[in-house]
């Protein structure tokens, strides 16, 4: 029996549209283990800090994961060797502001990140090793311009998440290595086209800014009253009060097993609200 998009909804603990837009998505509940994945030191902070400060105080366990060093990213008169040195002291002096648990550096060259099977790989051996629940990272399928790296940093963390960590015969080496198969069930996309999920950094805009401000190398003003100011300005949505960073989430699971006269055709769906597409594998 194929389900329709209501009962693959509901069956896998999502919202159905009413009236033809997207009822609101229930919040994250915590605390859980977040992993954060992206292409350069900054991306993470400048497009999530206010939430990941959130949920570091709400008691969840946040790693960052950074494929490059950022080693390119500079008009100064610097080395790649001293500018990937510097901006990883800067990301991880960033990271202990917020109170995030790891930074790991995948040490992929700047501007060269390409979603390979073996940068598959290495997420979803962290995704096993760390035992990962949700997983933030920038949407590698947003229309318009886009940096190579977030590009292919999203894509490769998307195809890990659903389905190669979930099934073992994905990298079945990692089962010498103790790590088996889990799923990762929330994946919140940052920089999308159309987000659905808003989480309130009210309580946390001024950790955001001294994250961001660490990244001395990136900023292009070291005046935190005008970086606060400006990210309040940023932060604002309409018709709403207080300060949120936004993501595309993406909710993917598998049905209840189905009664045994039912056909199995809806094994494999994802369940995604608010107009991320549903695949097969």
């Amino acid at each position: 029996m194929q389900l329709s998009l209501p009962s693959l909804l509901k069956r896998n603990g999502g919202t159905a549209p009413r009236n033809g837009r997207q009822a609101p998505m229930p919040p994250l509940e915590g605390p859980k283990t977040l992993m954060a994945i992206m292409a350069h030191p900054d991306d993470i902070d400048f497009t999530s800090a206010g939430s990941i400060a959130k949920w570091c105080a709400e008691g969840w366990t946040v790693y960052y994961v950074l494929a490059t060093s950022g080693d390119k990213g500079t008009h100064e008169d610097l080395s790649r060797q001293e500018l990937a040195a510097m901006r990883e002291q800067e990301q991880r002096e960033a990271a202990k502001v917020l109170g995030v648990r790891e930074v790991i550096f995948l040490g992929y060259p700047d501007g060269f990140v390409y979603a390979t099977p073996e940068l598959r790989g290495q997420v979803v051996r962290l995704l096993k090793k760390y035992k990962v629940d949700v997983v933030l990272t920038w949407d590698g399928f947003r229309s318009g311009f886009n940096h190579n790296d977030h590009r292919n940093i999203g894509i490769a963390v998307r195809d890990a998440v659903y389905p190669a960590v979930r099934d073992h015969l994905y990298y079945e080496e990692h089962l010498a290595e103790g790590l088996d198969a889990r799923p990762v069930n929330e994946l919140l996309l940052a920089g999308a086209d159309g987000p659905d999920y808003f989480v309130d950094i009210t309580d946390f805009i001024e950790t955001k800014v001294d994250a961001i401000l660490c990244h001395r190398s990136q900023v292009s003003t070291r005046d935190r009253d005008e970086t606060l100011k400006r990210q309040r300005q940023q932060g604002r949505r309409r018709g709403r009060s207080g300060n949120f960073e936004s993501f595309k989430r993406v909710r993917i699971g598998r049905p209840p097993r189905l009664q045994q006269n039912e056909a199995p055709a809806a094994v494999h769906q994802e369940a995604a609200p608010a107009g991320a597409s549903q695949s097969s594998s």
